[in-house]
């Protein structure tokens, strides 16, 4: 044990110290540390960088905020300033200007382009578009300019590891961060028994990548560890709190409901009450918007969902359900991976099932068939097949939309 913690102030204190070529780079687990270490690196940066803005890069301004602003602010308090300027957010600190920005697609590099900077520090850098990556090192031309960021590992194929792959070549430095280090036993900040709890959370790709830290492809059943004796229900909970419905919005292609019980108190605390399931193809017709808001007026009944959560680019069916009035719909978290990682976490954790409903069993079915593209894999992508995904779809709105951040609990991070 004693040797573990020597180990782990050992790394902490060599990647503090030797992060100084023009790329370093934190990769590894999730909860591992990564993030504290590259934090204060950057925080020094800052300190002592040459003159010039410096820029700092999260998926969204959103996630960049409660991932890396946030327990900045805790250590730093006063010493910075974070608020909106212009069309921009920006930090105030030390007689400095940092530029926060958001790169969630191809159109991102545009938002520094022109810029000169000094340096720049990148959270989730694997969800950023390579573009923005290129951009913004080619922005960084102040002599002694340095860039440091924090990453999970992804598909060996993706841009980024095949950029690490050339490090030797590159002014690049790599820190790989595995999950123990980040252990209360081995001097870390996460207590020893969630840590093991954290390992029952993930299976299958998720576990590979996101506790043994591997570079690994996405390949076979998405849910392969799916097993309908533990995640099929006779029943539902009883004395369910609040319900919500969730759609997958098709005209050629099937539409599907799903109502959902939430019950905070109840393991599984949310679950697939029943559906609906339209297919247009083997029906020999195409339902109107107004026909589909009626058959959700007869599937709920007397129910009054809190939330009807549904495909942000089902325009027009938004419309018609507000005319019918459907007041309380409101726009999916649509990130594909993201929200299928969710899903996993919690069927693996039994937060969430399917109940052993008739109309339940398009979807229960649809978890045999709901595969990785072996095509986009080779790319360096992760997406499903489109194929056979309909309510798996509405399952990962709802379960997304409402769960999809519980997993980040930063609350380790600000306790430094």
């Amino acid at each position: 044990m004693f040797q573990d913690k020597v180990r782990t102030f050992k790394q902490q204190k060599f990647s503090y110290r030797n992060s100084n070529r023009r790329i370093n780079l934190w990769e590894g687990p999730v909860r591992s540390g990564k993030t504290v270490s590259s934090i204060f690196r950057w925080i020094k940066y800052i300190g002592n960088a040459p003159d010039g803005d410096l820029i700092m890069t999260g998926k969204t301004n959103g996630t960049l905020y409660r991932n890396i602003i946030r327990p900045m602010q805790e250590l730093l308090g006063d010493d910075m300033y974070y608020h909106q300027e212009l069309d921009s957010r920006v930090i105030d600190m030390w007689d400095r200007k940092i530029y926060c920005f958001g790169a969630n697609d191809e159109r991102a590099e545009a938002k520094i382009r022109g810029m000169t900077a000094a340096g720049g520090y990148g959270d989730e850098i694997t969800l950023w578009p390579e573009s923005y990556f290129m951009m913004h090192l080619s922005r960084m031309s102040v002599a002694g300019a340095k860039f440091f960021g924090s990453t999970n590992p992804d598909n060996p194929q993706h841009w980024l590891k095949t950029m690490i792959n050339r490090k030797n070549d590159l002014d690049m430095n790599v820190f790989h961060w595995p999950l123990e280090a980040n252990m209360l036993s081995n001097g870390g900040f996460l207590p020893d028994e969630f840590v093991e709890q954290l390992k029952k959370e993930y299976v299958g790709l998720w576990y590979r990548r996101f506790i043994l830290g591997e570079w690994c492809v996405a390949e076979g059943a998405i849910y392969d560890f799916f097993d309908e004796l533990i995640h099929v229900l006779r029943d539902a909970p009883s004395a369910a709190r609040f319900y919500q419905v969730s759609i997958d919005y098709g005209t050629n292609n099937p539409t599907s409901f799903g109502l959902y019980g939430f019950n905070p108190h109840t393991k599984p605390r949310v679950w697939r009450e029943r559906g609906y399931f339209w297919d247009s193809k083997k029906e020999g017709r195409q339902k109107t918007d107004r026909e589909f808001s009626k058959d959700l007026r007869r599937f709920l009944g007397t129910i009054k969902p809190r939330k009807i959560i549904i495909d942000p680019s089902a325009a027009s069916f938004k419309l018609q359900l507000k005319k019918d009035g459907f007041l309380n719909v409101v726009d999916a978290e649509n990130e594909v991976v993201d929200g299928i990682r969710t899903q996993a976490r919690m069927l693996q954790s039994g937060e969430y099932a399917i109940i052993n409903h008739p109309t339940n069993q398009p979807c229960i079915n649809e978890y045999y068939g709901y595969v990785w593209d072996e095509k986009a894999s080779k790319r360096g992508e992760d997406k499903p097949l489109k194929e056979g995904d309909h309510t798996k779809d509405d399952e990962r709105y709802l379960l997304h939309t409402n769960f999809g951040q519980e997993s980040l609990d930063l609350s380790i991070l600000t306790r430094m």
